[in-house]
């Protein structure tokens, strides 16, 4: 899977990533077998998932003659053994929220902690009050359980609608976003892994290692496919490794 070829990509030509001469038949044949492989694993059964993280990226790409960002979304379950594998091709997405509430109604959702963290700071009026809401901000998803969290919640809001009122106002309905850890019947050890997109993250990282040697695609087919080959290998290497959750409640790793 190291080496995409697509026969419209700018600034190489065959021969130079191949090191021989390829004919654009050939490369269209091989590409299209490529695509029959990825789009199965796609489109594979899947199986019931107690944990699912949503992530996603964007990637600069031609449509319509025109030059865009394209997102790419990807999901990673986590199944009943603890063994992560990427389910398909999602942080904060508007989009992503109401289909999920659409077709999942039901199903608790929980924010990035790392990420609110981070989001925050776009509210905070001036850089010397930083680090004093993020300590306190920190006091809330450190909490020992959800109704030991609304506490420290309520105070950080009373404490500054007078001198933050625009972080306030995000807190009251972003900061709960990333209590569901606290709610749901979780160990210690899920808690941590479950609190912050950190696992997706780093697929994201790896995604974009391979995807910046492009730059830019010249469609949504070139990078869907590179994509999916790099999601699909790390979900392989997953499942042969060792367990990302424990799920035995009497244990905790």
């Amino acid at each position: 899977m190291e080496c995409m070829i697509d026969s419209d990509e700018e600034g190489f030509s065959p021969e130079q990533l191949c090191g021989f001469d390829v004919s654009s038949t050939e490369v269209s044949r091989c590409a299209g077998l490529l695509d029959d492989e990825l789009a199965a694993w796609r489109q594979r059964p899947l199986g019931a998932y107690p944990f699912v993280v949503l992530d996603g990226r964007y990637e600069k790409m031609r449509h319509g003659g025109t030059i865009v960002d394209c997102a790419v979304l990807l999901a990673m379950g986590v199944d009943a053994d603890g063994r992560r594998e990427v389910l398909g091709t999602s942080d904060d997405h508007s989009g992503l929220k109401a289909a999920r509430a659409a077709v999942f109604p039901s199903v608790p959702w929980q924010r990035c902690q790392f990420h609110l963290q981070q989001n925050a700071g776009h509210y905070v009026p001036r850089k010397a009050m930083r680090k004093t809401v993020a300590a306190d901000i920190r006091a809330i998803f450190q909490a020992p359980d959800h109704d030991e969290a609304k506490r420290p919640l309520q105070r950080f809001i009373e404490t500054y609608k007078d001198s933050a009122p625009q972080l306030a106002a995000w807190a009251e309905t972003a900061l709960p976003e990333g209590l569901t850890v606290l709610a749901l019947s979780l160990t210690p050890q899920q808690q941590r892994r479950l609190r912050t997109s950190n696992a997706i993250e780093r697929v994201n990282k790896e995604i974009h290692r391979r995807t910046r040697v492009a730059t830019l695609f010249p469609n949504e087919a070139s990078c869907l496919r590179l994509v999916t080959a790099v999601a699909m290998e790390i979900s392989q290497d997953w499942q042969t490794g060792r367990r990302y959750l424990n799920m035995n409640e009497d244990e905790d790793e």
